[in-house]
């Protein structure tokens, strides 16, 4: 059905059919993760009692803002949290890390990042990348990480030892730019393990970015103490245009919260103005959302690999985001599978992703991203720092019969290259 609208070589045709049959099992997988997570909304719903007045908005301070506080609590019952922050008003994942980092560390605290270095956009956050834009360690904040050992597992032995007297324990589930899985929720159980027995009153804070919906708990649930992430990410399902979120103990979620507007005023105020029914929604479609993102990561992975381009996690593994890396080898690799990718999104079809420079990384990015709400991971995307191996990172789609065609017509375009 596919060659009646997109002109795709018979060999890549051939490769597309052996990818769908060998990815059946694991799709099959997939959708029960997705039915359990539908049914565990469906109840946080109900069991909410959430209302239609809940889906109308406030506008000024937002006082008494019931439909706020009602989609919070739905958040938190979801994520088995004692309280949450789920809200517009954080412009990115990166914003709400940020509030949950300076809500909860103070001058002297000691922040001890247990699966290596973060994501780039936080080296500044951190103070990293030394500048000095109010970062934590211009307010004194100690800073350590661990790296992964050679396998990509966490080092628990080190983690023992050296969260001795830390404030914070942070770990992040997904990959970023890194050559490494996304860790499961074994592995997050055991590393908050770890840490709590090398110091009972730790926080364990994690990046949740990529990782919601794609099992059947999240961290919250398996030792993490809080958790944030974005809203125009799987928790968003598509329908969110902006926003992003805190969950996990009631404390800390409460010293973010003053962090967010103002000490003393905290988590009272925030308008929503005609946001809350997106917001309701996207959360509500996020379990189906991130079955279809997590499909089209699965048939990723396998076609290239038939290809013979090297694509983690294998096809076979579990998911515990929804990215998958292919290593192109080349800039010009990295140029076709993302110009392909650009060709079969919705918008912008016609553009030619460049590299060029973006805050917060080191080199140039190049980033395929046609999508209905800028930025937005959920929607297919390729992008990646133009460096060696020259790794392009796919993550998204909406649904996969669009976004299996968005990966086709990368794949072509690659072939071509390779045959030039």
């Amino acid at each position: 059905m596919i060659k009646e609208f997109f002109p795709l070589s018979e060999k890549l045709l051939e490769a597309d059919a052996k990818a769908r049959a060998l990815c059946g099992e694991r799709f099959t997988q997939l959708e029960d993760i997705k039915e359990y997570n539908q049914l565990k909304m469906l109840k946080a719903f109900t069991d909410c009692r959430v209302g239609g007045n809940h889906l109308v908005g406030t506008t000024g301070y937002g006082m008494d803002d019931a439909g706020r506080e009602k989609l919070e609590q739905v958040f938190a019952a979801l994520t088995g949290s004692e309280a949450a922050l789920f809200r517009h008003n954080f412009m990115s994942g990166t914003h709400a890390l940020t509030v949950a980092l300076f809500g909860l560390l103070r001058p002297g605290d000691r922040m001890v990042a247990a699966t290596g270095r973060p994501y780039d956009t936080l080296a500044g956050v951190i103070g990293l990348d030394g500048t000095h834009y109010g970062s934590l360690a211009d307010f004194g904040v100690q800073y350590e990480d661990i790296p992964l050992l050679s396998d990509g597992t966490a080092d628990l032995d080190a983690i023992g030892q050296r969260c001795k007297g830390a404030k914070m324990c942070y770990i992040q589930r997904s990959r970023g730019y890194a050559a490494r899985g996304a860790l499961s929720l074994d592995a997050i159980e055991a590393i908050s393990r770890a840490a709590k027995e090398a110091q009972s009153d730790i926080i364990v804070m994690v990046d949740n970015c990529y990782g919601e919906f794609t099992q059947k708990q999240e961290p919250t649930q398996r030792g993490a103490d809080i958790m944030a992430g974005s809203l125009i990410k799987n928790a968003g399902g598509g329908i969110a245009p902006t926003g992003g979120y805190i969950a996990g103990r009631a404390d800390l979620v409460d010293l973010c919260a003053h962090r967010l507007t103002a000490p003393g005023v905290g988590g009272e105020i925030g308008c929503t103005l005609d946001m809350l029914r997106g917001l309701y929604l996207g959360l509500y479609y996020a379990p189906g959302v991130v079955c279809e993102a997590l499909k089209t990561s699965v048939y990723a992975a396998c076609l290239f690999d038939l290809l013979g381009y090297q694509a983690t996690p294998h096809y076979a593994e579990d998911r515990n985001d929804i990215i998958t890396s292919i290593e192109t080898g080349s800039p010009d690799g990295m140029r076709a599978l993302c110009g392909g990718v650009q060709a079969g999104s919705p918008i912008d079809s016609f553009a030619a992703p460049e590299p060029c420079p973006m805050p917060g990384y080191e080199d140039p990015v190049i980033m395929a991203a046609g999508a209905f709400t800028m930025g937005s991971s959920i929607e297919l995307s390729a992008d990646g720092p133009v460096r060696p191996p020259y790794t392009v990172y796919m993550q998204g789609g909406l649904n996969f019969a669009a976004a299996r065609a968005g990966v086709l017509l990368g794949a072509q375009r690659m072939l071509s290259l390779r045959l030039a």
